[in-house]
């Protein structure tokens, strides 16, 4: 059995992301780093290997009581957009790094979308949840299938 460490887990799990999302400069990678106390997060054009804009929970005027929370990943998505935006970028893809997409990094991601990154996804959100349901009579029909001796 191999000894594996968390955090050599998560680099492989990136690297397999890696594969497949790739930035340029009109669509670039929003890369997200999360450490126990702090959340990253960069614009990133890999064709020219460039940073293109950044936000961190260490700079100044986005430093709060804590770097490493929901209300931290929110201001950190929310100044990236903000910043992104400014720049004339409004798609990216979205990197999470190898981790899950829970916690902070959705909290980073929803509030990126909510201030105008790729409003596309947001609209859809938005709609997926006010679908109707199906109807309880539709559901309560359904006949047991026999099953076939074939």
């Amino acid at each position: 059995m191999a000894t594996t460490d968390r955090a050599q887990i998560r680099t492989a799990i990136h690297q397999r992301i890696r594969r497949k999302v790739k930035g340029n400069g009109e669509k670039p990678r929003l890369a997200i780093y999360r450490s126990l106390n702090h959340i990253y997060a960069q614009l990133i054009d890999d064709q020219n290997g460039q940073t293109l804009v950044s936000a961190s929970s260490t700079e100044k005027d986005l430093r709060g009581n804590s770097g490493g929370n929901l209300d931290a990943a929110r201001r950190i998505g929310q100044a990236i957009a903000e910043r992104a935006l400014a720049k004339g970028i409004e798609q990216v893809v979205f990197d999470r790094g190898g981790y899950l997409y829970h916690g902070r990094i959705k909290a980073l991601t929803d509030a990126a979308r909510a201030a105008g990154l790729n409003k596309h996804e947001a609209v859809a959100e938005a709609n997926g949840d006010q679908q109707p349901e199906a109807p309880a009579e539709a559901t309560a029909e359904k006949k047991p299938r026999k099953k076939s001796k074939e």
